[in-house]
């Protein structure tokens, strides 16, 4: 039986998502805590992996039970037996041909920048500081063009191992909340490293230390050497994938 599952993590004391061998990892964590509830190893598959220090509201992943055991037993069960800062959201039965990657027609993240000339405390896990003003009219029109299916090497990591660099952003919105400046971005894939390139380089458009066409030239030279910095980590959380809706998941994963 294949079974799906919603997880919600902090990211901040991990590796990222991907199971290593030499440091502590989400999926790790979760194999961990499923396989207790199994009484046998579980390997799970998830949507999208986040890199050390980003969040995660709806990660879903798909595993295929040697067990049986009602959702009721995997959401409490695996989530008593994990860090604190890990919880399973839902799980449910779903067809032996979805596939928590695969199946998946876009994927949604929000990077959050506090906006103020004090740092932050109660909220230092969960954004970026950012002290000098940014206008986030100017950087919301830089990024709309973006849109669409594009070449995305100057926002691409180095490291990246993609076969290609075209992805296709469906949305993209930045917004100012009170002493936040909030980006909402959909895409059907993203690149390594790509939301955090950037809104590294929106963030001198919102500074106004660049040009709103600034965006544009960079995306047509598609070279990251002259794109602006990789923002960091902890302002950046993965909202989750989407699905079709004929796979019967929850409505915050639907399409």
């Amino acid at each position: 039986m294949r079974i799906a599952l919603g997880i919600e993590y902090d990211g901040t004391d991990f590796l990222g998502w991907q199971r290593l061998s030499h440091g502590r990892t989400v999926q790790g964590a979760l194999e961990q805590a499923l396989g207790r509830v199994a009484g046998q190893p579980v390997d799970v598959t998830c949507s999208g992996r986040t890199d050390a220090g980003v969040h995660g509201a709806c990660q879903v992943v798909h595993f295929d039970s040697p067990v049986e055991r009602a959702p009721r037993n995997w959401v409490l069960g695996a989530t008593s037996a994990l860090p604190s800062t890990v919880a399973v959201l839902w799980a449910q039965p779903v067809a032996d041909e979805f596939h928590a990657r695969f199946s998946a027609r876009s994927r949604r993240y929000r990077y959050r920048i506090l906006n103020r000339e004090v740092r932050p405390a109660l909220e230092a896990r969960y954004v970026t500081w950012e002290r000098r003003p940014l206008d986030a009219e100017r950087m919301h029109a830089a990024g709309q063009v973006l849109l669409g299916e594009q070449d995305f090497s100057a926002f691409r990591a180095l490291s990246c191992q993609a076969a290609h660099a075209r992805r296709r952003i469906f949305s993209l919105d930045v917004h100012r909340d009170g002493e936040q400046v909030i980006m909402d971005i959909e895409a059907n894939a993203f690149l390594h490293h790509m939301v955090r390139n950037i809104v590294g380089s929106l963030m001198p458009v919102g500074r106004g230390e660049q040009p709103v066409e600034w965006i544009g030239e960079l995306l047509q030279g598609r070279r990251r050497d002259v794109a602006g910095p990789t923002a960091p980590s902890a302002g950046l959380t993965f909202l989750g994938p989407r699905y079709e809706a004929d796979w019967g998941l929850p409505a915050e994963v639907s399409w």
